[in-house]
């Protein structure tokens, strides 16, 4: 059977030579022949199709790319010549796995001349990567005598037998995959992925995409209308998934997310993507294969425009093309569902805090975004998982492949894909470091934090979830000084009733013991919004983080609010219960909150109900503008907590998810130091206690420096407990204190700098 040559043609003449390339291939894959046979057949077939002297296979055999059958070229060479990934257009094309249309392939400089070939006569050159789960295990090229590039219709022939041939390889099985997936680091090299450190750590493990991509099976369709209605169908959910997500709150916050949904729509809209696919069904493929050849043709058009914006599109037409394969082979489910089978570093675009907890503790190492901030509460929830993130990692999805071997060092910012022996030994040698220093600190769990000169610090830790609590014991900390009661309300899908959160709340005081527990009322709204409790009726709010949140929330809301104070009530019965309000601005909205409180011990107590043996009032210290009026509220409160994160952001009007502002604005800055031992001195005055909430206090330089302005209590991510106490054993609070006050009274060009030397002098910051 001849096939009619391609050439230049229209859309549907294309379509039409296509699809009978494509019914050849068909019944070269279907005929009783064995592999060798068939690649003979398929290398004559292409080569013909698109009027090519020559049509050449490689295959990926030990390493090496090996000519397996040719049309064209001297077939004396066929399993003769071998060529390394990365040498000669062939090993380039495997390299990069990305296609090469040359008019002149001398001029290319990774072209390589092998003389047993007899390729010196011609001079035009195209080939396209033979990809099987994500890797590259091949390559198919055609060549001509005379210079010319070739057309689009026939790069994509080119494409349509790339695919049809992985599925033949797998059947044949002519590569070893298990080889092709263990050559990763021959086939792209390795890669340094650069971002912003979310939650502090060393991990390694293997690549696992939250949404799995989509191996296809099935290249050749055997009824065409059948595989459009499957297109069709798959393409009305995921538009109506788009526009479920545009709904949802926290979608509607304007910002990136609002930019990135609006490309998103843009994309699933397209007449044209969704044209263009329906083409590659017409001419025979599979609902799955139509979509990927038609992505496969993008990213290559995409590559040959060097613009970041365009390549930032490029990924998000990447991401809704995986949705729509996802859809229409009814692979919805995550990674999750499926389970770790082994060590895992996590990749994704962004990930909820529900959508973290999914996953087995034991094989979850870590986690790498494409988005991500210092404030999402996804990173919180890591951050008490143990659960190092690194976030803000450009072409992230381009740049790594399901399976690949990943270090993650996010205390440098930094994780490296496919890394080379060296890179493993290297980062294996800190690991071992890093693991001797927890092990030094895991036997200061029962020192008592007392400095050199007799004080003692409280250390506290920060929590919000039922599975932070053992914590408590494992770090010998003095008690909760933060739980994050919202906790409870993200990972809910919907909102958790008195019971449920009796229920929780009494299950924290029990495993705290004779310890205590301060509870924060719910911190909802701004980055932490709840798809089922809107407040839309009055529009998007521009600048979230300062608006309806937290306590303004929930005064508002006051049955939220009196629900989850008959809850913390009764949960604490016969117990003290310590709790506090965030966000404060104004003395009054404390006395409304206290009130609120107040009416329902009232109440329970009319109900018969054990009411708690004591209760203690406090406040969260985030604005600003509530250091102003302390001396009216202080003397109201039992404590005071200083919530370092949003008071930093507020203070230097820097939205610390924004990744241009995150690092900008130092702890250690005289101003910030200046305003919280301002709070610190009104404390004392008024004898409330004070305690440090936050990042802030987590650090030891940084905790070193509150220490020096008069802070004594702390509350911090567990991991920082064993490092905090081992700082406080060292220091003598008279030599810190002077310090700090001259370098407050006089600020240095750097006080970090300033206080780094100082400590280092003295040996107060661990290895």
């Amino acid at each position: 059977m001849t096939t009619a040559p391609l050439g230049p043609t229209s859309n549907s003449s294309a379509v039409a030579a296509a699809r009978t390339i494509l019914t050849r291939l068909h019944e070269v894959m279907a005929s009783r022949s064995h592999a060798q046979a068939k690649l003979n057949t398929v290398v004559e077939v292409i080569g013909a199709s698109l009027d090519s002297e020559v049509c050449s296979i490689y295959l990926l055999r030990e390493g090496m790319l090996e000519l397996f059958a040719t049309r064209g070229l001297a077939q004396e060479a066929v399993h003769v010549t071998r060529m390394a990934i990365g040498e000669g257009l062939v090993g380039t094309i495997a390299s990069r796995a990305e296609t090469l249309n040359l008019a002149e392939a001398t001029a290319h400089p990774d072209f390589s001349y092998r003389p047993e070939t007899g390729e010196d006569k011609f001079h035009s050159f195209a080939g396209v990567p033979i990809v099987r789960r994500e890797r590259c295990v091949g390559v198919v090229c055609v060549q001509h005598v005379d210079p010319r590039r070739y057309e689009e219709v026939e790069i994509e022939a080119l494409q349509t037998v790339a695919m049809v041939l992985s599925e033949l390889i797998a059947n044949a099985d002519l590569v070893d995959e298990e080889e092709a997936a263990g050559l990763a680091a021959a086939q792209t090299g390795p890669e340094q992925l650069r971002g912003l450190t979310l939650v502090k750590g060393l991990a390694s493990g293997v690549a696992v995409y939250h949404q799995p991509r989509i191996t296809i099976e099935h290249i050749v369709a055997e009824d065409t209308e059948a595989e459009r209605q499957r297109v069709y169908l798959a393409f009305d959910k995921m538009r109506e998934q788009i526009d479920r997500m545009a709904s949802q709150a926290e979608f509607g916050s304007g910002g990136e997310h609002e930019e990135v949904l609006e490309t998103y729509r843009m994309f699933a809209y397209d007449e044209g993507w969704s044209r263009r696919i329906n083409e590659a069904i017409d001419s025979g493929l599979t609902a799955e294969a139509a979509i990927e050849r038609v992505q496969q043709r993008t990213r290559m058009r995409m590559r040959q425009i060097d613009d970041p914006l365009l390549a930032d599109r490029m990924h998000d037409l990447e991401d809704l093309a995986n949705r729509l394969l996802r859809i229409v082979s009814g692979q919805l489910g995550t990674a999750a569902s499926a389970g770790l089978r082994q060590d895992a570093i996590l990749i994704a675009r962004n990930l909820g805090p529900a959508e973290l907890l999914e996953y087995d503790k034991r094989r979850l190492k870590g986690v790498i975004l494409e988005e991500g901030s210092l404030t999402a509460h996804v990173v919180i929830v890591a951050r008490a998982m143990g659960i190092p993130v690194l976030g803000r990692v450009k072409s992230l999805r381009g740049k790594v492949r399901e399976g690949d071997p990943i270090l993650l060092d996010a205390d440098s910012a930094l994780a490296f894909a496919r890394p080379t022996r060296d890179m493993m030994i290297g980062f294996d040698e800190r690991y071992a470091k890093n693991r001797e220093k927890q092990a030094k600190y895991a036997a200061l769990r029962d020192v008592v934090p007392i400095t050199l000169d007799g004080e003692r610090i409280a250390v506290n830790i920060n929590a919000g979830l039922r599975e932070d609590m053992p914590n408590l014991q494992l770090t010998g900390a003095d008690g909760v000084g933060l739980y994050r009661t919202e906790f409870q309300f993200l990972v809910s899908a919907t909102l958790p009733n008195r019971e449920r959160q009796t229920r929780l709340y009494r299950e924290v005081l029990e495993s705290a013991g004779n310890k205590p527990v301060v509870f924060r009322t719910v911190d909802i709204g701004g980055d932490k919004s709840l798809p089922y409790l809107r407040h839309d009726e009055d529009g998007e709010e521009e600048n979230p983080a300062m608006g309806w949140r937290a306590l303004r929330l929930a005064l508002e809301r006051d049955s939220l609010l009196k629900v989850q104070a008959r809850a913390l009530l009764e949960a604490s019965a016969g117990r003290v219960l310590q709790v506090m309000f965030p966000m404060i601005s104004e003395p009054w909205e404390f006395d409304a909150a206290k009130a609120v409180f107040e009416g329902q011990l009232a109440h329970l107590r009319k109900l018969g109900k054990t009411p708690p043996e004591a209760v203690k009032y406090g406040a969260m210290l985030e604005v600003p503008a509530l250091a102003e009026v302390l001396d009216i509220l202080l003397p109201k409160l039992s404590f005071l907590s200083i919530g370092t994160n949003d008071l930093t952001q507020f203070l230097f009007a820097a939205d610390r998810s924004n990744p241009k502002l995150a690092e900008r604005y130092d702890w250690l800055s005289p101003a910030i130091l200046r305003f919280v031992r301002r709070i610190a001195v009104a404390g004392h005055a008024h004898n409330v206690p004070m305690t440090v909430c936050g990042e802030m206090g987590g650090r030891q330089l940084e905790a070193l420096a509150l220490l020096g302005i008069g802070i004594r209590r702390l509350s911090i991510t567990p991991a920082g407990v064993a490092p905090i106490k081992d700082m406080v054993r060292r220091v003598n609070l008279a030599e810190i204190s002077a310090a700090m006050a001259g370098w407050l009274a006089h600020p240095p060009v750097s006080l970090r700098e300033e206080m780094t030397a100082w400590a280092a002098q003295r040996g107060l910051i661990g290895d």
